[in-house]
C-alpha cells in the first residue's frame, strides 16, 4: 500500500518519552547555537540600535482604566519564559512520580552531584565577590543548562553508555529545581502580599480541579493565566507560576489502562463492518469510531504526559530561540574584553561555571561512590562523569536569565555577567565533548 507520509518514518524513530525529550534537548540546542551567533553578530554591527530597540518596544494592554505595560524584552522574559518553565515543571514532576527520580537508589548520585554542582559554584562565586555590588550575581554560575550539555552528550552517539544521558538529564532536572527555588525565594525583592495571595488562591483553585478529577485542560489554562498575572503583580518572578501549574496539572489517567484493550477491540469490530469506500475514503461511521477511539486512548493517557509531548517542539523551536536571540546580543569591545573577564563578576561567574561545577558534580559523585552511597550510571566510569561535570558547567539560558534578576537596572554588571557567561560555557562545552571522545576512544581500543 502506497504512503502518503514520506516523513513519517523519520518521526517514528522518536518512539518513548524519554527520546523525545532528547530530541527535543538536541533540536533546542542546535538551534541555540545559531540564535547565539546570531544575537552577538546583530549586537556588534550596524544593526545593533535596530536591534536593541526592537526588544525595547513596549506593548500594552488596556481593559477601561487598568494598564498592564511592558518591554517587548520583558514580555520574552516574563511571558514566553513562563511556558518554559511549565515545561520544566512537568518534566520535574514526571521524574520525581516516574522517572529515573522515583527510584531513590538510582537518583541518589544524579541529587547528590546536582547539589555539590549548585553549592560549589555558589561558593567560589562569593569568594571572589564578598562585599561588593557583584554579590547578588551567586545564583548565576549554579545553572547548568540542559539543552546544550545533552546536546554535546548526544552528539557522541554510541561513545558514551545510555545510563550517563540519564545521568545527565536527571542531574539537569534537579538543577533545574534548585533554579526555580533560588529564583523564588532569592531574587524577589518586593513583594506585594495581596497579589501573592491571589496567587496563592488560583494555585489552589487548580490544585481542585486536579482533586476533582478535571482532566479537561482549558480550565487550567484559565485560571493559570490569572496566577501568572498575580505572581507578576506580586513581585515574585512571574515564571514561578509556570512551575506551580505544571505541579496541579493532573499526572494519573481518566480511566484505568487495563480497559483500553477490550474497548477498543470492540469499536475495531464495529469498524471492520462497513465497507471500504472509493478512493479508500472512510464511512462516516467509521470516522466516528476513530473519533470515538482517540478519546479512549485520551482518556488512558494524563494531561501532564500529553502537555509535556505538546510543547516540547514550540518551547524547542520558538521560546528559547527567542530568548538566546532577546538576551544573547552583547556588544563586545575586543580592546576591552581582556579586563572584562578578570573583573570579579566575570571571573566568579567563570570559576564557578567551571571549576565549581568540576568539583561539585564530579567530586561529590566520586566522594558519594567511594563512601558506596551510590553508585556509578551502568557502564560508563569516573573519567566520564568527569567529562559531564565539564558539560554542567555550560549555564547559558538559566544563568543569563538569573543574571537579568540579579543585576536589573545595572546594564554593567549584566555585561560583564553575560561575558562570563558566554566564555564558561564555551569552554565547558567543547572542553566536555572532547574529553568524552578522547575517553571513549581510549576505551573502545583498550
Amino acid at each position: 500500500m502506497k504512503l502518503y507520509a514520506p516523513w513519517e518514518k523519520a518521526f517514528k524513530k522518536v518512539s518513548t518519552p524519554f527520546e523525545e525529550f532528547l530530541h527535543a534537548q538536541t533540536t533546542t540546542g542546535l538551534i541555540l547555537i545559531i540564535m547565539t551567533v546570531l544575537a552577538l553578530v546583530l549586537a556588534n554591527s550596524p544593526l545593533y540600535e535596530t536591534y536593541a530597540h526592537f526588544f525595547h518596544t513596549y506593548i500594552d494592554f488596556n481593559v477601561g482604566s487598568w494598564e498592564l505595560s511592558h518591554s517587548l524584552h520583558h514580555w520574552i522574559n516574563d511571558g514566553l519564559m513562563a511556558i518554559f518553565f511549565f515545561l520544566i515543571g512537568l518534566e520535574i514532576k514526571r521524574e520525581i512520580t516516574a522517572g529515573e527520580l522515583s527510584n531513590l537508589k538510582v537518583a541518589m548520585l544524579p541529587i547528590l552531584a546536582a547539589i555539590g554542582g549548585m553549592v560549589f559554584p555558589a561558593l567560589i562565586y562569593i569568594s571572589l565577590n564578598y562585599g561588593t555590588e557583584g554579590a547578588a550575581g551567586w545564583g548565576i554560575p549554579m545553572a547548568t543548562d540542559i539543552a546544550f550539555a545533552i546536546s554535546a552528550l548526544v552528539l557522541l552517539g554510541k561513545r558514551v553508555p545510555t545510563a550517563l544521558v540519564t545521568f545527565l538529564v536527571a542531574l539537569a532536572i534537579v538543577d533545574d529545581l534548585g533554579a526555580v527555588l533560588v529564583i523564588a525565594i532569592f531574587y524577589t525583592e518586593t513583594i506585594n502580599m495581596f497579589a501573592l495571595s491571589a496567587a496563592g488562591v488560583m494555585f489552589a483553585v487548580m490544585i481542585t480541579f486536579n482533586r476533582f478529577g478535571i482532566h479537561m485542560i482549558l480550565p487550567y489554562f484559565v485560571v493559570g493565566l490569572f496566577m501568572w498575572f498575580f505572581m507578576l503583580e506580586s513581585g515574585v518572578h512571574a515564571t514561578i507560576a509556570g512551575v506551580l501549574a505544571a505541579l496541579a496539572i493532573p499526572s494519573t489517567p481518566k480511566r484505568a489502562p487495563e480497559t483500553l484493550t477490550q474497548d477498543t477491540k470492540h469499536l475495531l469490530d464495529e469498524y471492520d463492518k462497513y465497507p471500504i469506500q472509493e478512493n479508500h475514503m472512510m464511512h462516516e461511521e467509521q470516522k466516528k469510531i476513530l473519533t470515538n477511539i482517540q478519546d479512549k486512548i485520551d482518556q488512558v493517557g494524563t494531561p501532564a504526559a500529553r502537555l509535556e509531548r505538546n510543547l516540547h517542539l514550540p518551547v524547542a523551536l520558538l521560546i528559547i530561540p527567542i530568548f538566546a536571540l532577546a538576551n544573547a546580543g552583547v556588544k563586545i569591545d575586543f580592546s576591552s574584553i581582556g579586563s572584562t573577564i578578570v573583573e570579579p563578576v566575570s571571573l566568579g561567574i567563570i570559576a564557578g561555571l567551571i571549576l565549581g561545577k568540576v568539583i561539585g558534580i564530579f567530586g561529590v559523585s566520586w566522594l558519594a561512590v567511594k563512601l558506596k552511597i551510590a553508585q556509578l550510571p551502568k557502564d560508563s566510569n569516573m573519567s566520564q562523569v568527569f567529562g559531564v561535570a565539564f558539560l554542567g558547567g555550560i549555564g547559558f539560558t538559566m544563568s543569563i536569565f538569573v543574571a537579568d534578576l540579579a543585576f536589573v537596572g545595572n546594564p554593567e554588571l549584566i555585561f560583564q555577567a553575560k561575558i562570563g557567561i558566554l566564555s564558561a560555557s564555551l569552554f565547558s562545552g567543547l572542553f566536555g565533548y572532547f574529553w568524552l571522545k578522547s575517553v571513549s576512544k581510549k576505551k573502545q581500543t583498550s
